[in-house]
């Protein structure tokens, strides 16, 4: 899978199964393949209604199919199997929009990286686009992963919050006693983002992201910028809600640079204020929606978020005496998690099971995920 971030192609190799794929879960290996320069660029071009054009996505469709067709390979091989030996591929692909909350029937989500090429190209059966058949029932499409949580969590004694920090962040409350009906999940708001994207406005292109959050450490806050960003609507909508780059990204990051920079504000503060609100918004988002009703002790991070020291420091002092742990401690590496999910995922729709929880997306029934491109 590639996320918003549009950084490059996680690849995990997972055996999974027989029958209850908590059963047996196991990476077996992962890596990330990053984007060149002009990939990510064309990628964030589609993603910009003003610079998209049609047949830019009717290329790029089959370019990053090829492009994940490659990342199979390579891990297949670093991992020392033959391609003959893996049964199946499930792949995200590339998000292009996310439309949830579209009037008048129109909602709706696209992703990128053509099934059929990665199938052809590896001699192996792929399913993909999982989000559509949600939508389809009236879901919002998103977040899936709360289907691998609770597979790993269901013999918790204890209610437990599961936070990715990916390009966007997104929480899964496993309830205690455990049942699938009422997890709860959402997006809480910017994850990874929208640091990034300043990080770029600020740093003239130079750099992508802030290693280890030493930038927004040397920074102060910007209390003005502050409470602008926390005065976002989607921060106090009830879930189930989903959101994307069209809410967090690169448009809303142009803003706050041309803003702040008009009033003379440090590049260090611009950037430690986003990684605050980040923070915030998360916190915000357990306090508002699940705390009342649920006994947290625990939240166990996943994603590339886990690696910002800035942020999981600014996170732990908002939710104290809440426990911060990372996946890693189950085995499970922080930004390999995504892509362990679409596999499982990818193993229950060849199993003929639905993998959707309505409790989460809002959908009207279960449903099964994924189209399949099957090679005999």
């Amino acid at each position: 899978m590639s996320g918003t971030s549009a950084d490059g192609i996680d690849a995990a190799l997972v055996e999974v199964g027989p029958g209850d794929p908590a059963g047996r879960l196991k990476l077996l290996a992962f890596d990330t393949y990053p984007y060149s320069d002009r990939i990510k660029k064309d990628i964030l071009e589609l993603c910009d209604h003003n610079s998209a054009r049609v047949d830019m996505a009717c290329r790029l469709n089959f370019i990053l199919g090829e492009l994940f067709a490659e990342a199979v390979c390579k891990i297949t091989d670093k991992a020392g199997f033959d391609l003959e030996q893996i049964d199946l591929i499930g792949s995200h692909g590339q998000t292009i929009a996310h439309l949830p909350d579209e009037p008048f029937g129109a909602s709706s989500t696209l992703q990128i990286g053509e099934a059929a090429v990665i199938a052809q190209r590896t001699g192996i059966s792929t399913i993909a686009d999982f989000r559509v058949a949600d939508m389809a029932a009236g879901g919002q499409g998103a977040p899936l992963l709360p289907y691998l949580h609770y597979l790993i969590f269901k013999n918790t004694a204890k209610p437990v919050i599961v936070q990715n920090i990916g390009g966007i962040a997104n929480l899964t409350l496993i309830p205690y006693p455990v049942c699938a009906d009422k997890i709860i999940a959402f997006d809480t708001g910017p994850g990874n983002m929208l640091i990034d994207a300043v990080i770029g406005f600020t740093s003239g292109g130079r750099l992508s992201f802030d290693e280890n959050g030493a930038l927004a450490a040397k920074g102060k806050l910007l209390t003005g910028l502050f409470n602008e960003l926390c005065a976002n609507p989607y921060l106090k909508k009830i879930p189930p809600k989903t959101t994307g780059r069209e809410q967090f990204g690169m448009a809303l990051a142009q803003k706050i640079y041309r803003k702040s920079i008009a009033k003379d504000a440090l590049s260090e503060d611009i950037i430690h204020t986003v990684t605050y609100f980040t923070a915030v918004s998360i916190a915000n988002a357990y306090h508002d929606f699940i705390l009342p009703a649920h006994n947290v002790e625990d939240v166990y991070i996943a994603g590339g978020g886990a690696y910002n020291n800035t942020l999981m420091s600014m996170l732990a002092g908002q939710i104290k005496p809440i426990r911060l742990h990372f996946m890693d401690e189950l085995g499970f590496p922080a930004d390999a998690l995504e892509a362990i999910g679409f596999a499982v995922l990818a193993y229950e729709n060849l199993r003929g099971r639905p993998a959707n929880l309505p409790s989460v997306t809002g959908a009207n029934r279960r449903v099964i995920l994924g189209k399949v491109i099957i090679l005999t």
